[in-house]
C-alpha cells in the first residue's frame, strides 16, 4: 500500500487539503474519485514543497512557487507516470494555487501558468455494429422447467442494463443511480445525473423500453427488499447495483461475440458514439446526448469514423 502523502504535511497544510476537498466536493461538486485524486495529489505537491524546503513541514504556502510546481511534475515524469496522470496532476495543481489564491491562502497564484503535458491520445476500442447487435440479443433461456426466480429476474435486469448502455450511451456511475422516476417510459427518456452533478435528459429506443419494460414488470419485484429504495436497477442481494457487477456483465457480454475487442462499459458509450456519427448525427447533437462539457472531448470519435473508413478502404479497394 502506498503511504498516504498527508501523513509528512504540517497540521496547518493537512488542514488546508481538507478545506480543499471539501471546497471541490461542495461547491464544484466534482465526483468523489475526482475529489480524491486531486486532494492526494496535492498533498504530494505539498510534501513535495516540504522537501525542497530542506526536509522541514512548511507551516504555510509561501515558498510555493511556479519552480516548485514544475519540479514536482518533472520528478513524477522521471519515476515514469503517463501522460494522462501528470495533466491531471497539473490540473489539480493549478485548481488548488487558484483557490489558496482565492482564499487569501497564496499572494499570487503560482499555477496560473503552468502548463498541462498533452495526454497520449488513443482512439478507444469499440464494437462493430454487428457485434453490438449480438451482444445485445437476448440470451437463450434455461430448459429447466421451473427455473430459479432470481436467475430469471437478472436475465431480464442484464439485458436492459446493456440496452440503457448502448442504446443513449450513459456512463455506468450514470446507470448505477437511475431511479424508478427518472425513466419517462411514455416519452423514452431518461433524467442523468452526470459528471459535476449537471443533469440532462437523453433518449432511448424501442429495443430498450421493451427491456426497461419487462425487467420492472417480471423481474424487478424478485430481487426487491426494504434496502432497494428507488433504485431502478438492483443487485443479487436487493440493494442498488454495484458498477463493478455492472462492469463484470459487459466483460462477459462481449467476450461472448467473436472478434469483438474487449470492453468496459464505457466501451458500449464509445460504440454508441461511434455507431451515430457514422450514421449520420452531428458533433452537437452527440455533444448533448454524452453530456460532454467540450466538444473536444466528443471529436476523437470523428477520428475513429475516420479510421474505419480508411481500413474498409485499404482492405477493398483494387487499388488501395
Amino acid at each position: 500500500m502506498r503511504p498516504d502523502p498527508r501523513a509528512s504535511l504540517s497540521g496547518a497544510l493537512t488542514s488546508m487539503v481538507d478545506a480543499f476537498e471539501v471546497y471541490l466536493a461542495a461547491e464544484r461538486g466534482l465526483s468523489a474519485a475526482t475529489v480524491a485524486g486531486y486532494s492526494a495529489d496535492v498533498a504530494a505537491l505539498l510534501a513535495h514543497l516540504g522537501r525542497m524546503s530542506g526536509g522541514a513541514a512548511p507551516e504555510n504556502l509561501d515558498g510555493l512557487s511556479l519552480a516548485v510546481l514544475r519540479s514536482w511534475l518533472a520528478r513524477q515524469r522521471s519515476t515514469g507516470s503517463a501522460r494522462a496522470s501528470m495533466a491531471r496532476r497539473a490540473a489539480a495543481a493549478r485548481s488548488f494555487t487558484a483557490w489558496a489564491h482565492r482564499t487569501g491562502r497564496l499572494q499570487v497564484d503560482v499555477g496560473a501558468r503552468l502548463a498541462s503535458p498533452k495526454p497520449d491520445r488513443h482512439l478507444p476500442s469499440v464494437l462493430r455494429v454487428e457485434q453490438a447487435t449480438a451482444m445485445l440479443t437476448p440470451q437463450p433461456s434455461s430448459t429447466d422447467t421451473e427455473p430459479d426466480p432470481v436467475a430469471t429476474a437478472l436475465v431480464l435486469r442484464d439485458q436492459a442494463i446493456l440496452e440503457l448502455l448502448y442504446g443513449p450511451g450513459i456512463r455506468v456511475s450514470e446507470l448505477a443511480g437511475l431511479d424508478l422516476g427518472d425513466v419517462d417510459r411514455h416519452r423514452r427518456v431518461l433524467r442523468v445525473l452526470g459528471k459535476g452533478s449537471k443533469e440532462r435528459t437523453v433518449p432511448f429506443g424501442v429495443p430498450a423500453d421493451r427491456a426497461v419494460g419487462s425487467w420492472l414488470a417480471r423481474g424487478r419485484d424478485l430481487l426487491r427488499d426494504d434496502a432497494s429504495g428507488p433504485a431502478l436497477f438492483l443487485g443479487r442481494r436487493g440493494g442498488r447495483i454495484d458498477p463493478r457487477a455492472v462492469r463484470t456483465l459487459v466483460h462477459q457480454r462481449t467476450a461472448a461475440v467473436d472478434g469483438a475487442p474487449e470492453l468496459a462499459p464505457h466501451g458500449l458509450r464509445h460504440s454508441a458514439a461511434t455507431h451515430l456519427l457514422e450514421g449520420g448525427a452531428d458533433l452537437r447533437t452527440v455533444q448533448e446526448l454524452l453530456g460532454h462539457a467540450s466538444l473536444a472531448t466528443t471529436q476523437i470519435y470523428t477520428h475513429i469514423s475516420a479510421e474505419r473508413l480508411t481500413a474498409v478502404y485499404l482492405q477493398a479497394h483494387p487499388r488501395a
